[in-house]
């Protein structure tokens, strides 16, 4: 993938299909290095799956016997020195405390590095696409800190859906700012 950002949008939609109603995306730069972590409250994976999972020839998808989105994101991150980690418990095993965290670290100084990309509009597809799905966001760029939690957007909206015009527009503006 061309950028950073289309690997934690693939890897939050697989997070949707394991029925995660809260995900947690966070971003970390600090000096040369970029750390990304994606965690949810999905089903999570059998340990079969969880193994199976880096391995391109697997997939849950029955349109395609193929399943590029991990393995494209763990080559990114080793190819710059970094790497992938998953972990992941399966409900039935462990019942109220289940989901997958993905994380991956990457040096931003070597020469393959992929650019992060464009994460607002990540962040809107992926609320645009999942309204019923809370995210929380966090950005962290040295001492700066850009953060978004649609729990708090959903308090004060009051039943106004997430993924209205007005409410992403909003949203846009917001992390823009945060951003400058």
């Amino acid at each position: 993938m061309k950028e950073l950002s289309l690997n934690i949008l693939d890897i939050v939609e697989n997070s949707t299909k394991a029925r995660a109603d809260l995900i947690e995306i966070q971003i970390v730069e600090k000096s040369n290095i970029l750390t990304i972590k994606i965690k949810d409250n999905g089903i999570g994976m059998t340990k079969d799956t969880l193994q199976s999972v880096s391995d391109p020839f697997y997939t849950t998808r029955t349109t395609r016997k193929v399943g590029m989105g991990i393995p494209l994101f763990r080559f990114a991150a080793e190819q710059t020195g970094g790497g992938l980690s998953i972990t992941s418990k399966y409900f039935e095993e462990h019942p109220t405390d289940h989901g997958t965290v993905v994380i991956a670290m990457f040096d931003k100084n070597h020469i393959d590095f992929t650019p992060l990309g464009d994460v607002i509009s990540t962040i809107i597809t992926l609320i645009q696409g999942h309204p019923k799905v809370d995210f929380v966001f966090t950005h962290n760029i040295g001492e700066k800190r850009v953060f978004l939690d649609t729990r708090e957007l959903r308090a004060v909206l009051e039943g106004v859906p997430l993924n209205t015009f007005e409410v992403l527009a909003w949203i846009r503006e917001n992390l823009e700012e945060q951003y400058n």
